[in-house]
């Protein structure tokens, strides 16, 4: 633990703490919720009120009047909305900016993070279960390489070079190279923002889900949200993922090949509906 503190206590440029998501995510898990609560919660955060608001006044929802506070903007759209929302405007800010220690381009971590968020949360809704603790979860699975990129990025050049040249997963050659990989230090970074343990066992080990024990189906949505968004060639920096495990994660969701190709289909779909909310081309 205090080998993945110290590279998040190295970043000179650490990414802002989503204070409103932990707490945000835990009044939308309770039977019931008094709209006052949210609405709160996220006034809290002025520049964050301004983000939301701008999204809800976009040509994406065509409403007919614009929206002039977060109770109005409930109201019209809902609370589920709105959380999405909230998560769009609150990571957006974290993950589009290029990390040149993985040869990330502006933008590119961005996509591949809404692309998986999307794929977790169509599955996740097509099985009962919770979208909003999914679609967060696989939207800020990578957060770990904001970290590692810029606290290492001149080493991640030979790194990516030795991941590039040999069958290895990226993954297991960060861990020989540096003692630990982005999925363990996005899942202590997690730890220390206060989001719920079942979302930070599911970050710390999306690549390999049956370690998440308890939390192993929610550590298998991210995992195939990661593989749609990469077999999708939503991808950067290094060549694509190999999809160690993938029999085993597809058997957790009672899945099958034939499935990925259909959620493949059904992604594509809907991030062509969503890219302009989430800034992204499909």
């Amino acid at each position: 633990m205090n080998e993945l503190d110290d590279y998040i206590n190295r970043v000179k440029r650490l990414p802002p703490a989503p204070r409103v998501l932990p707490q945000l995510l835990q009044l939308l898990g309770q039977p019931e919720v008094a709209s006052e609560k949210v609405v709160n919660l996220i006034t809290y955060d002025p520049a964050l009120t301004a983000s939301v608001l701008q999204l809800c006044n976009s040509a994406f929802f065509g409403l007919g009047s614009p929206v002039s506070d977060v109770a109005e903007a409930v109201t019209q759209l809902g609370f589920q909305q709105i959380y999405r929302l909230v998560v769009a405007a609150s990571s957006s800010r974290t993950l589009t900016p290029p990390q040149k220690g993985y040869a990330i381009d502006q933008g590119e971590l961005w996509k591949h993070s809404v692309t998986a968020g999307i794929a977790a949360q169509l599955l996740a809704r097509a099985q009962g279960e919770n979208e909003n603790v999914v679609f967060t979860a696989a939207l800020l699975h990578d957060l770990g390489k904001v970290v590692l990129s810029e606290a290492l990025e001149k080493r991640y050049a030979d790194l990516l070079l030795a991941a590039n040249d040999s069958a290895t997963p990226l993954v297991e050659t960060e861990k020989k190279l540096l003692g630990v990989d982005h999925a363990q230090v996005g899942g202590r970074l997690l730890d220390r923002w206060k989001f719920p343990p079942n979302l930070v066992a599911a970050v710390w080990f999306h690549h390999q889900p049956r370690a998440a024990g308890e939390h192993a189906k929610l550590a298998s949505y991210i995992y195939f949200g990661n593989a749609i968004a990469h077999l999708l060639g939503h991808t950067y920096g290094h060549k694509a993922m190999a999809l160690t495990g993938r029999a085993d994660v597809l058997q957790t969701l009672g899945l099958t090949t034939t499935d990925l190709e259909r959620y493949m289909l059904l992604t594509i779909d809907e991030l062509s509906r969503v890219e302009t909310l989430f800034k992204v081309r499909a």
